[in-house]
């Protein structure tokens, strides 16, 4: 297990033992955490899964590929440590994990 804390937009913290194998998504799915709405089910064909990613973690997740970079291209709430949280497996590597969820998904 490996823990992550998901942050609302409103700063609000949940703090998860996410199973090592599954993604970020898949945790916050799991654990009916707010904000992450996941509408194509982490097939990286949408963007509702998107989170910003805490930037002492940003190598250990690294950048987006090819087809995720697409779908954040035209998101008008992107950062430059944002990510979708169906691409990022969850490892050991990530323990103390914080993702911060944008004020909308859209």
């Amino acid at each position: 297990m490996t823990q992550i804390t998901f942050i609302s937009a409103a700063g609000e913290e949940i703090l998860i033992d996410a199973e090592d194998g599954d993604t970020v998504m898949d945790t916050a799915i799991n654990h009916d955490v707010p904000g992450i709405l996941a509408e194509c089910g982490g097939a990286c064909a949408c963007a509702t899964c998107h989170v910003y990613v805490d930037e002492a973690f940003w190598d250990k997740v690294g950048e987006p590929g090819e087809m995720e970079e697409s779908m954040l291209e035209f998101n008008e709430h992107r950062q430059k440590n944002s990510r979708l949280s169906c691409q990022i497996k969850i490892s050991p590597a990530l323990e103390g994990l914080r993702v911060t969820s944008p004020e909308s998904q859209y």
